[in-house]
């Protein structure tokens, strides 16, 4: 199967297995948000675990 890259660009795994992203939002219009939300934004978020399998099916390299 190949590597579906629309998901490859999105998301990361990690060493452990976690499948991380980018907090969504970020591209304009970010001064309106609160001090709390631009510092969270900087951060990866994991994918809630329901998608994860998903993920991993699109992801070949990801086993």
């Amino acid at each position: 199967m190949k590597t579906c890259k629309a998901v490859a660009k999105r998301v990361r795994i990690t060493k452990t297995g976690k499948v991380m992203k980018r907090h969504g939002g970020q591209d304009h219009f970010n001064s309106r948000d609160s001090g709390k939300i631009t510092t969270k934004k900087r951060r990866d978020q994991s994918v809630p675990k329901q998608y994860t399998r998903t993920i991993k099916t699109l992801l070949p390299f990801a086993k």
